[in-house]
């Protein structure tokens, strides 16, 4: 049974061999970026609440991603969609601004940056809530 933010039809091998080296890109990028204990010690929390939303589907998703001092410093949210190749939501140069000026909230929009079935197919509406010591 296919999921309510899948694409509806089955991977071809190109798309299994994309998907898997983009997999592979980002846990090297994640080891790369480092603990937020290392980078970021004055940090002792990070929430992201974010509204989901995807072409096609009436309805939206609501999602929390909490980032802890033993999580990693790269602020990358996958999109939801199955199709999608090497997608997500960077919000690391958001949350690297908002502690380089310490501030503790931030909201905003952001596209998918993955080749999706189409352009601009999921969307989150995020707010960032950031504790410091």
């Amino acid at each position: 049974m296919e999921g309510a933010f899948s694409s509806g039809g089955k991977m071809n091998t190109s798309t299994n061999s994309k998907k898997n080296a983009a997999r592979m890109e980002m846990r090297q990028r994640k080891l790369d970026a480092g603990f937020m204990v290392d980078q970021f010690p004055e940090v002792t929390g990070i929430v992201i609440n974010m509204i989901y939303s995807q072409k096609g589907i009436l309805k939206s998703l609501p999602r929390v991603v909490n980032f802890f001092p033993g999580s990693s410093a790269l602020f990358r949210i996958d999109c939801l969609n199955k199709a999608c190749a090497d997608g997500g939501f960077d919000l690391t140069q958001v949350i690297t601004g908002m502690i380089r000026n310490r501030r503790k909230a931030a909201k905003g929009d952001l596209s998918c940056e993955g080749d999706g079935p189409s352009a601009d197919h999921s969307t989150i509406a995020y707010e960032v809530a950031i504790q410091y010591v």
